[in-house]
């Protein structure tokens, strides 16, 4: 008996309703145990186990340690990457956080992984695969929270990494180049009035870290020998505060420096002090004419104060694009699964993410599943309902993979045929380049 596309729909979500809690567990064990990026061994290897207890041949480190199966279709035809990013962010305040490192799943990383898995599981232990065309890529990958950065600045001068965010990474080295088109979906905290969003965009930005060299001198006997780079940063950091009524509304700007060292001892003038920060906007164009701003002001510190100023760019991620025929694939599974008034349209968001860099070179989908209560990337982000947060995105995934697959690929192969790439993965490099080839002045 010819199997239908339907009646495949209903086997696959069978299996997942069948290994919920398994997926469940798998979810609340990565939120308990959290690591940062290119650091995420344990979850690394949790997994790896559960892709080759699905039989599936794993491949390991990718960018240190991403791993990845791959599932193939009864024929040939477009590869579907399907992904779960691994790590956590810095959040010490956060009731399950890492006691060393601070890192805390404040931002639902957890559920990516649980959602990838359940929809292998899903595709895999249902036969799948012989209805199929293509193939389905399972890739949990490392580093998208973009943190730790003289950590990473460590690893890339090493020859370790060439990027920051690992999805960036992989592309990079060549992991993507038989990859056709690529989804994730993100956890959030929706309410109860929405169980899923789709499309929306989001900032990009541009790393920097930032350096102020002073000259030490007794704080108490002898302040006038000294020049305080503590001041020259504060400085620099109110000259970005005036610069803000420049930035235009409709470009999103937002730069949040930090401080991450003030100094040495109390009694000595400050001549060592450093800073990172983001650049974010919603356009390339608007984040290089901010960045400009932000490097003229971190400048004004250093002069006024006779201190000198390093200012070190760094690759950051580029603004999120969904592509629109993916997004209508997924939306209808999203209607069948949660109805038609739970279902809204994305809107613009400042955060950022890695995703906007593959988005930018191939199609890909970001939606936003709910789940999860209390602020993003704050000590109240919590599990909410793991039905929601684990369950619902590897359904999501899993039908929308059996649509671009079926009949020969027939959907897949339309969206790859509308779809016009922003960039080359040539220009795409030439892109960041460009961007770090006029480096902060010193």
């Amino acid at each position: 008996m010819k199997m239908e596309k339907e009646d495949l729909k209903q086997r696959t979500l069978s299996v997942i309703d069948d290994k919920a809690q398994e997926i469940i567990e798998i979810g609340q064990d990565i939120f308990a145990h959290p690591e940062l990026g290119y650091k995420e061994f344990r979850t690394s290897e949790i997994v790896a186990g559960a892709l080759e207890k699905l039989g599936l041949p794993v491949r390991k480190g990718l960018a240190i340690t991403g791993v990845a199966a791959r599932l193939d279709g009864r024929s040939e035809g477009p590869n579907v990457c399907v992904m779960g990013e691994l790590d956590a962010v810095v959040c010490p305040g956060h009731p399950y956080a890492d006691k060393v490192s601070g890192a805390a799943h404040a931002c639902g990383h957890n559920g990516q992984v649980a959602g990838m898995l359940g929809a292998a599981m899903g595709l895999v232990l249902s036969g799948a695969a012989e209805h199929l065309s293509g193939s389905v890529t399972f890739l949990g990958v490392p580093a998208e929270e973009y943190v730790e950065l003289e950590y990473r600045q460590k690893l890339r001068e090493e020859g370790k990494i060439q990027f920051f965010g690992g999805k960036q990474e992989l592309l990079a080295k060549g992991f993507f180049d038989d990859v056709d088109m690529a989804m994730m979906v993100h956890m959030g905290s929706m309410g109860d009035k929405c169980k899923v969003s789709m499309g929306g965009t989001s900032n990009g930005f541009i790393g920097k870290l930032i350096r102020y060299k002073g000259v030490e001198a007794h704080a108490g006997a002898a302040p006038d020998l000294g020049v305080n780079a503590l001041n020259a940063a504060l400085l620099g950091l109110m000259a970005i505060h005036v610069q803000r009524e420049t930035f235009k509304d409709e470009d999103h700007i937002r730069v949040h420096p930090i401080i991450t060292k003030g100094g040495d001892l109390v009694n000595v003038i400050p001549a060592d002090v450093r800073m990172e920060t983001y650049v974010r906007g919603k356009t390339m164009e608007a984040i290089k004419s901010a960045s400009v701003k932000v490097n003229r002001a971190l400048r004004a510190g250093a002069l006024a104060t006779g201190a000198e100023v390093t200012i070190e760019e760094l690759p950051g991620y580029l603004p999120r694009i969904n592509c629109d025929e993916l997004t209508e694939v997924c939306r209808a599974n999203a209607v069948s699964l949660v109805g038609e008034g739970m279902v809204q349209e994305g809107k613009h968001g400042s955060g950022s993410s890695d995703i906007g860099d593959l988005m930018h070179v191939m199609p890909a989908i970001h939606p936003t599943c709910a789940g999860a209560q209390g602020a993003a990337h704050s000590e109240r982000f919590s599990i909410e309902n793991p039905v929601d947060a684990y369950i619902l995105p590897a359904k999501l995934m899993a039908l929308t993979v059996v649509d671009l697959l079926w009949d020969n690929a027939a959907r897949a192969r339309s969206v790859l045929k509308n779809f016009k790439p922003v960039f080359s993965k040539e220009q795409y490099f030439a892109n960041w380049n460009e961007v770090l080839a006029s480096p902060g002045e010193r």
